[in-house]
């Protein structure tokens, strides 16, 4: 559980101090202590890349604070370093008056940062809770589903791309990179807390689902045959799912056979493939531009 504020205890959290600088911010706790409870949520998620037991995710760097700000996130506490708080006009007028605010020393934060450069600001949110609804919204849903692909840059690369190219959401199977773990979440550049992202699907469930809902299934491969069409080819301008496979192995044969057709990105010699991220981000542009041409 994320821990809950208290004023008890020395080597928990330091009373405020008197006077407060302009820049720095009201009623901001003082953490002294390596092992005060705050310290040790925000190293597990931060660090270790653990949510909390409430769902709870660790969020780094001013870029994505102030985005979770901006899209009214539930946040449970702000961590600030002392050389970052002179910054603090920048989100001042986001926080909500009921957020823990909490100060620490630059090398206690950096002791608990999951960066090799920290910006000394952090936040505990808890993200949205995304539903099968949510990925159909609109009038053409599109859909992306990633099957085992495990690199967390990948992951918040395919998801910056589909909000890019309008995708209505973002699948992630078992076997896949966490899409809130803080790589994935700077990879996305903050898409990954805007578009509605559906986590840990078992993928025949989901596939099953996404036909049901009359989404047409769509497999990025290397392979060629009947089924295999250029993606300028295929109709992407109709509800539709785009399936993107693990880096090295790439789709599973089962789910390449299951299909309503492969996308087969032509290549240059000697190249032989795309990374996952790149393949994604070309189909994605290539559904935009048909849906773009046609309304």
């Amino acid at each position: 559980m994320v821990p809950a504020f208290t004023r008890s205890g020395a080597s928990d959290t330091l009373n405020c101090m008197g006077t407060q600088s302009a820049t720095a911010p009201p009623r901001a706790e003082n953490i002294t202590s390596r092992e005060n409870r705050w310290l040790k949520t925000f190293r597990a998620a931060l660090r270790d890349a653990k949510p909390t037991d409430d769902g709870c995710i660790g969020l780094e760097g001013w870029r994505l604070v102030e985005e979770a700000l901006r899209s009214g996130l539930d946040i449970r506490a702000l961590l600030l370093s002392a050389s970052a708080q002179s910054h603090w006009p920048r989100i001042a007028s986001l926080v909500p008056p009921n957020v823990p605010l909490l100060r620490t020393s630059d090398r206690l934060f950096d002791s608990v940062s999951g960066t090799d450069t920290p910006q000394g600001v952090a936040a505990l949110v808890r993200p949205r809770e995304s539903t099968f609804d949510d990925l159909l919204r609109g009038d053409v849903p599109l859909v992306v589903v990633l099957i085992a692909v495990q690199d967390p840059g990948n992951v918040g690369t395919v998801l910056r791309s589909a909000e890019a190219f309008g995708a209505t959401g973002v699948v992630t199977t078992r076997g896949t990179a966490h899409p809130f773990t803080p790589k994935v979440l700077r990879a996305s550049a903050g898409s990954a807390l805007r578009i509605p992202v559906l986590g840990g699907m078992a993928p025949a469930v989901i596939l099953a689902q996404l036909r049901v809902a009359g989404l047409k299934l769509f497999a990025a491969t290397l392979a060629t045959g009947p089924k295999a069409v250029e993606p300028v080819a295929a109709t992407l301008r109709e509800p539709c799912a785009i399936l993107i496979g693990n880096e090295g192995a790439g789709l599973p044969p089962e789910i390449e056979r299951s299909a309503d057709a492969l996308l087969r990105i032509p290549l240059a010699a000697p190249v032989d493939s795309l990374n996952a991220a790149v393949a994604a981000a070309i189909l994605l542009y290539e559904a935009a531009r048909q849906r773009r041409l046609h309304g």
